[in-house]
């Protein structure tokens, strides 16, 4: 994935001004700043999630593979499938645990029926959640822990087999013990995935990132003031 010259716009206040970066695979991009420096704003525009409020425009390029995500032909639910998004809070829907994580390839009718179990263990199991539900697939997904709940977000986002996963401060709502299982979870899925993660601790970043983009607040507009290499980054921080 390739930014460059990204710029936000809602209304008619510029959020973000003029972002430039590329995600390479297989590695790990984190977003620093103080809150209001628009880092989930500018997470989600990198899956055109800003498309959800007419509110918002957004100038400059995305680029995934080459091509740019707001080409008019691309369609956003299939971008959405290569470009998954964990947020902050776990979003679970009132249906079983198997619904939840085959939801996407249900939708997009991508996957044959018969496959759907399979791809749901898979998923299961890069989550690091199957052996804990494997007995109760059917059971409802609002049953489970807050930090199953985002485990099995992050099956449902891993079921569609995206080349990009988006992660919104996926460890604030966890206990310390859940967040380091999280944690762990993103430096194998980096082995596959390319990853960019909004994250508020820098000793996180520093475990986790090769890559920061630090924001900051300029003239009330989200600005970068530093990216590069995560340990010369958070050097400064």
């Amino acid at each position: 994935m390739s930014v460059r010259n990204l710029s936000v716009i809602a209304g008619q206040k510029t959020l973000v001004q003029d972002v430039s970066f590329i995600v390479p695979p297989k590695s790990v991009v984190g977003f620093l700043g103080p809150s209001g420096a628009g880092k989930t704003t500018l997470l989600k525009s990198l899956n055109r999630l800003l498309d959800l409020n007419p509110n918002f425009r957004v100038q400059g390029e995305v680029l995934l593979d080459g091509q740019s995500i707001y080409a008019p032909e691309v369609d956003p639910d299939a971008l959405r499938v290569r470009i998954g998004m964990l947020f902050q809070q776990p979003v679970v829907f009132p249906k079983s645990i198997y619904d939840n994580v085959t939801l996407a390839v249900k939708h997009l009718g991508q996957v044959p029926r018969s496959e759907w179990p399979a791809v749901a263990e898979r998923a299961l199991r890069e989550a690091a959640l199957w052996d804990e539900v494997k007995d109760r697939l059917k059971d409802s997904a609002l049953r489970l822990s807050v930090g199953q709940q985002q485990r099995l977000c992050l099956a449902r986002t891993l079921a569609s087999q995206p080349e990009v996963i988006l992660m919104d401060e996926p460890t604030s709502a966890l206990d310390p013990r859940t967040s380091a299982a999280i944690e762990e979870l993103i430096l194998q899925l980096k082995t596959k995935h390319a990853i960019v993660i909004v994250t508020h601790n820098l000793t996180q970043a520093r475990r986790l990132t090769n890559t920061v983009l630090r924001l900051a607040v300029k003239d009330g507009i989200g600005r970068v003031v530093a990216c590069g290499p995560a340990a010369s980054v958070l050097a400064e921080a």
